[in-house]
């Protein structure tokens, strides 16, 4: 699979968000999250930034022909306006014709493997022949400076996948979740037309000293954390089912990179062999929609994930939404 990623140059460390949460130290930070540092946007970068430069390192590096892109489907939470839709910027920036269609879609942490769902079917369906899927988030633009419970764990970047008949063939079939009954569990309260933004938004405190506004990120990580135990083994039943699989016959589990503490639970309580169950945020965080595919990417150039290999890809998150799926790699 043709994948390139794209991180902010700006880097926010463990020494800086020591200085600002007292009784947070840098180990503490990294013991709680298994996070060292994370890419911050800069104030005028966007996720469409992050997101062109992702794409034209996939051009690049495996020699694909903007022009042979027939389909843009950008998932983010951050966007430049809210309107026109971002992809639709993306297509004029890299050059892709105009007979290719465009859109956005609103989803996180399961948002890759959704979006890989969406471009088998656009495949599958003759409905294009290549498919250009993008991840991009700048979650760190909505988190209030006080927060440590979100800001130690999010950092923004990029994925670019590049997806075409014959990557179709490795995608295996899909289940996927939802539970909108938590959608406050992970939210954003204003900004859009139910709850306008809200400049003059006073400060509120929770018990554990963060603080944040309504127009900042909202995060039950409890309940988050609650949310993820329950529908993981589920989950990974589910989709090994639908493709008539076991589990002992996956090679590498690769999901939602959310912090090292659930990444391990998670493994533990399904009693995953550490060496099939790959973890790699501690330098550039939670990138949301963007974390298994930077995950993918990394793990293949640390020849960790190789060819022949059989993958469960998993997301969680945000929603509440999740989904999964197998890719023999």
């Amino acid at each position: 699979m043709k994948i390139a990623y794209s991180l902010p140059d700006a880097i926010l460390g463990n020494a800086e968000l020591a200085l600002l949460y007292p009784g947070w130290t840098e180990e503490k930070i990294l013991a709680k999250t298994g996070i060292v540092e994370r890419h911050v946007a800069g104030e005028s970068e966007t996720a469409t930034d992050l997101a062109i430069r992702a794409a034209s390192k996939l051009f690049e590096e495996y020699c694909v022909d903007p022009k042979a892109i027939d389909f843009v489907l950008l998932c983010t939470q951050s966007p430049d306006y809210k309107l026109p839709s971002s992809a639709c910027i993306i297509q004029d920036k890299l050059g892709i014709p105009t007979s290719a269609g465009a859109l956005d879609y609103n989803l996180g942490c399961s948002g890759f493997v959704y979006g890989l769902s969406l471009a088998k079917g656009l495949i599958s369906g003759d409905i294009a022949k290549s498919v250009l899927l993008l991840t991009a988030e700048t979650y760190t633009k909505y988190i209030h400076p006080m927060d440590k419970s979100v800001r130690t764990i999010f950092g923004d970047g990029a994925a670019a996948t590049f997806v075409d008949a014959e990557v179709c063939r490795s995608i295996g079939n899909f289940v996927f979740g939802t539970d909108g009954s938590g959608a406050t569990k992970l939210i954003v309260k204003t900004g859009g037309a139910r709850a306008p933004f809200d400049i003059g938004a006073p400060e509120e405190e929770d018990a554990s000293g963060n603080r944040r506004t309504k127009n900042n990120i909202s995060m039950s990580g409890p309940d988050i954390f609650n949310f993820t135990l329950d529908i993981v083994p589920k989950t990974m039943d589910e989709v090994c089912a639908r493709n008539c699989i076991s589990r002992d016959d996956i090679d590498l589990f690769i999901f939602h990179q959310a912090n090292r503490f659930m990444l391990d639970t998670i493994r533990k309580v399904n009693a995953i062999p550490r060496e099939k169950f790959y973890v790699d945020l501690e330098d550039v965080g939670n990138t949301v929609s963007s974390s298994i595919p930077i995950a993918m990417a990394r793990a293949e150039a640390r020849g960790v994930l190789k060819k022949g290999m059989k993958v469960m890809l998993m997301g969680f998150g945000v929603g509440l939404s999740w989904s999964a799926t197998i890719i023999n790699f």
